[in-house]
């Protein structure tokens, strides 16, 4: 991809990032939110619509040249968005304030700008989560056995 189409594409994900997330500003304040925040509210819908349109980034960045670690991130800020937008009330508070779209349009600047510093961040940010998620995983396990040998200590016991 040459660097005209390069810059023309990545500009173009600039304003949806914007449009989703940045559009409107709250009078008086310097909050502001977008599309998303709006869609979110739809009922059963809106966070489903959020996360498809979210995904437009995704592929563009794929087609970018992005690294598997980039895209993963990138994937997982658009899931957290959708499990978080699930929730009601404070989902449709976090649809206002995590901006999914902002921060992925800006790792793949950040990556375009420096891919090397940007896709080792992305592979320790997946690392992280994978040890939480292993470490959660053996928790759990761990007070699973607890409970079951308490359990067959009482039944042993009397």
């Amino acid at each position: 991809m040459n660097d005209t189409h390069r810059k023309y594409s990545t500009e173009k994900l600039n304003r949806l990032a914007w449009l989703l997330d940045n559009s409107i500003r709250i009078p008086g304040t310097d909050i502001r939110f977008g599309l998303d925040g709006l869609i979110g509210l739809i009922p059963g819908l809106g966070d489903a619509i959020g996360a498809i349109i979210s995904t437009h980034i995704l592929t563009q960045a794929a087609q970018l040249g992005a690294p598997k670690s980039l895209l993963i991130r990138m994937g997982f800020n658009i899931g957290l968005d959708t499990l978080l937008g699930i929730i009601p009330v404070i989902g449709d508070l976090a649809d206002f304030a995590f901006k999914a779209n902002y921060r992925n349009v800006q790792l793949l600047n950040a990556y375009l700008g420096k891919p090397g510093k940007t896709a080792l961040h992305s592979q320790l940010f997946i690392g992280a989560i994978a040890f939480l998620v292993l470490g959660t995983v053996l928790l759990i396990g761990f007070f699973g056995f607890l409970l079951m040998r308490w359990l067959w200590l009482s039944v042993q016991g009397g």
